[in-house]
């Protein structure tokens, strides 16, 4: 009745007092006899060692003998509190007995042990952690039966573990080792993050977990893909079940939970079965044979219907007419794999050693309220594995036939499967299975025409790179607005034709200007009004009084008189008043300038007597836009018919004097003055 904690496997194991890592309870015996193969030898290693000697070792102790039996004899007798025993306990044969004994006591925790063969020399126990190792990359050996109740990990895969976690206990979550069989891991440590998120994995359930300075993870052969259940490379078809629930709600709408519904992440309703019992199965046909190493499930993942399986078996075929049954190497009993705590939480199971078929079936043997369930795959391709089966003794069919059948003779089941136990783990070194045996012939091939096609389409790319650099280089040495094949220096000549020219009608269309929009705009935005609106006459100059008037001028004298136009001074200027003259367009066949701008300036005060002078605005109106020029003044003009430097006809069609918005101007009749003018 002394006995705790206790995996006893082919190679390894552990073991443990009871109550452990509590203090034992008094008058307890506990006795364990291990057995590995022949030939082989037996290593004892002690992870925790806590045994009351005040009485030295009489009635509290433990014991090691080699060999089973009365035969059997002592290796050695250990008690103490906080023992420590360097080294491991080796024995002569390939059994051995261990021996607890707690007599009356107060204190001590008992002990944990583990033990494997001596070919195992990496040993370590189911408490040993990752802190207790200062390389960053080392390899262990862990026994079976460290899914321990009194051991914690935190963290999951691929994002790494706690470096608090034991060490076994997390390979075994990450599908690394199995708690039946135990084995070897490869652990690397790193920098750790600052948090560790928590799973349920292979009947082990991992703790959220805080930040800590340093983590492990595991290498691993990299097989363990998802196989397209979740991506849909399996097809709807290839996803069958037993039976499909079809149900109608409370509006009348019918509801069918069909097996393809069965794929892990997508929203919607799972698969479930019309019938819940222990006869359903959901079934999955991979195409070809893949190595299977995994499956995650959740429920129903929808909040009003609480429905999920939390426990299953697992068989697979080659053909979906003779299945077998998933069994742990050496076990006589089918594997029962946990499954689903609550809808929505997935749950990973591994396959130790891997699943090798091209059929795979999940049969529930426990649920909640309904059996209902979503799943993915995890592996990879499967190639050379099975290769060496052609060369194996002739098969013989009849006393492989095996189907789920509980009653049949258990010792055929365990010879298939320790057959299926071959075959998974020929070349566990194979890390590219990418590569089937129906295409192994191309492989040669491909290798040629890949590189080749890569070559022809890079240089075709490169060809068109360079064609669209060549014509853009090319446009730009021509420029967008440039004039290439133009004469620069009189380019003015070849833009003429593209000018308006002043035609008969354009003689008779008066050009008119609204008073009320000049009026309502401020002084220094007339300008810009006259500048932006299409017109029969040039831009005005800007150069104010021109000392060359005497010059053939582009713009046209005033005709006829006009009501005033008053301009504020930005500047506080006084107010004087400015003639407005605008050019006429020039005409195609006509000379190719303009009747010059003769104006008398001798009224001005600042101005030189004779000198002509000349505005370069001209808009109806009482406001006058300003003028921008060499002089501080402006120039004015009064509304009085008193000046007569200037005589204009009136408008046509008109008797008298016109309106100052509806003036049509005519050519001026005389123009004195007219020194260096030329008369149109």
């Amino acid at each position: 009745d002394g006995c705790g904690h206790t995996i006893l496997g082919p190679e390894s194991g552990t073991l443990a007092s009871i109550n452990y890592p509590q203090t034992s309870p008094n008058s307890t015996v506990c006795e364990w006899e291990i057995r590995v193969k022949p030939g082989q030898r037996i290593q004892l290693k002690f992870g925790d060692f806590d045994i009351d000697d005040s009485d030295s070792c009489h009635s509290s102790y433990l014991r090691v003998h080699n060999g089973i039996g009365p035969t059997r004899t002592e290796i050695g007798k250990y008690c103490g509190f906080g023992f420590q025993m360097d080294g491991l306990i080796t024995s002569k044969s390939n059994e051995v007995t261990v021996q607890f004994m707690s007599g009356m006591h107060t204190s001590g925790r008992g002990f944990l042990a583990a033990y494997s063969t001596t070919d195992k020399s990496d040993l370590i126990t189911c408490l040993e952690n990752a802190s207790h190792f200062s390389e960053p990359e080392f390899n262990k050996y862990c026994p079976a039966g460290c899914v321990i109740p009194f051991a914690d990990i935190s963290g999951t895969i691929p994002h790494g573990y706690r470096d608090s976690s034991s060490l076994c206990m997390a390979g075994i979550h990450a599908g690394v080792v199995s708690n039946t069989l135990g084995g070897q891991i490869n652990v690397v440590i790193s920098k750790g993050i600052p948090y560790y998120e928590g799973s349920l994995a292979n009947n082990v359930t991992s703790k959220v977990g805080p930040l800590s300075p340093s983590l492990f993870t595991f290498k691993t052969s990299g097989c363990y893909g998802t196989l397209g259940m979740e991506s849909g490379v399996i097809p709807d078809s290839q996803i069958t079940a037993s039976s499909i629930l079809e149900w109608s709600d409370q509006t009348g709408q019918v509801n069918i939970w069909k097996p393809e519904n069965a794929r892990l992440k997508r929203a919607g309703p799972p698969w479930a079965a019309f019938i819940s019992d222990e006869h359903q199965w959901l079934q999955i046909d991979l195409n070809k044979e893949k190595r299977i190493t995994g499956i995650i499930t959740t429920g129903s993942t929808l909040a009003e219907y609480y429905y999920y399986v939390s426990a299953y078996r697992i068989l697979y075929s080659d053909d979906a007419q003779k299945w077998m049954v998933y069994r742990e190497p050496g076990m006589d009993k089918d594997k029962i794999f946990q499954g689903n705590t609550e809808l929505y939480q997935e749950v990973r199971n591994n396959f130790i050693p891997p699943i090798i078929a091209r059929f795979f079936r999940i049969n529930p043997l426990k649920w909640h309220q309904k059996i209902a369930m979503k799943v993915e795959l995890l592996g990879c391709q499967f190639s050379i594995a099975r290769a060496p089966k052609i060369t194996m003794p002739p098969p013989a069919p009849p006393p492989r036939n095996k189907n789920d059948d509980r009653s049949d003779d258990s010792s055929d089941d365990s010879v298939k499967t320790s057959l299926q136990t071959d075959k998974t783990t020929f070349t566990p070194e194979i890390k590219n299975t990418t590569v089937t045996p129906s295409v192994t012939k191309d492989v040669a091939l491909a290798a040629v025409l890949v590189p080749v096609l890569v070559m022809v389409f890079t240089t075709l790319i490169l060809i068109l790179v360079c064609a669209w650099h060549w014509r853009n280089r090319k446009k730009k040495t021509e420029g967008t607005y440039d004039l290439p094949y133009w004469d620069r220096a009189g380019w003015w000549k070849g833009m003429k034709q593209f000018l308006p020219t002043k035609s008969a009608e354009h003689e008779e269309t008066p050009v008119r200007y609204s008073s009320n929009e000049i009026s309502h705009l401020r002084p220094r935005e007339v300008p810009a009004m006259l500048q932006t609106e299409s017109a029969e006459y040039a831009q005005p100059l800007v150069g104010g009084i021109v000392s060359t008037l005497h010059q053939r001028s582009t713009f046209k004298p005033e005709e006829g008189k006009e009501a005033s136009y008053a301009d504020l001074d930005p500047y506080n200027s006084p107010i004087q008043e400015v003639y407005h003259a605008y050019a006429e367009p020039l005409p195609v066949t006509g000379p190719e300038y303009a009747t010059p701008i003769v104006m008398d300036m001798s009224s001005h005060p600042s101005t030189p007597l004779g000198l002509p002078s000349i505005s370069t605005f001209k808009a109806a109106g009482n406001q006058a836009p300003p003028v921008v020029g060499t002089y501080n003044k402006l120039l004015s003009r009064t509304d009085s018919t008193s000046s007569a430097q200037a005589q204009y006809d009136t408008p046509k069609g008109q008797p008298g004097p016109a309106a100052a918005d509806e003036l049509l101007y005519q050519v001026p009749q005389s123009l004195p003055h007219s020194t260096g003018s030329k008369d149109e």
